[in-house]
């Protein structure tokens, strides 16, 4: 799936670097925790956040994902937007909320981030 799709089926708006729009996404993480970010997210997997300062952005650089969006209509502060421009990230924002925003694109297609792929393991507790 592209971004350009992505942000169609969110109605999302584009804070900067729409020119990417046609990158291709395979998979998404959604969390207002950067650790949880940190922990599970991957090559090729965009991010959903409702954290709106740079430290969003900083993680999303760290993991060099391929697109952010903010979710619940949160305007992101102006230094995480040009951030985000001067690194080259699609951002987006949208007013779906985050289980909204998740529920759309799965059901048109992108897949959840495979949690545990990158701490050795599942996040079951139960073993």
């Amino acid at each position: 799936m592209t971004i350009r799709e992505i942000a169609r089926i969110l109605d999302a708006r584009w804070l900067c670097c729409e020119e990417e729009a046609d990158n291709p996404v395979r998979y998404a993480f959604a969390s207002d925790m950067m650790s949880d970010v940190l922990a599970h997210v991957g090559e090729d997997t965009m991010m959903l956040t409702g954290l709106i300062n740079s430290q969003s952005v900083r993680t999303a650089e760290m993991l060099d994902v391929p697109c952010l969006i903010f979710v619940r209509g949160k305007e992101p502060h102006k230094d995480a937007v040009q951030r985000a421009e001067l690194i080259g990230l699609p951002t987006l924002m949208t007013n779906l909320s985050m289980f909204e925003a998740c529920g759309k694109l799965y059901a048109a297609g992108l897949e959840p981030s495979p949690l545990g792929a990158l701490n050795g393991g599942d996040d079951d507790d139960d073993d």
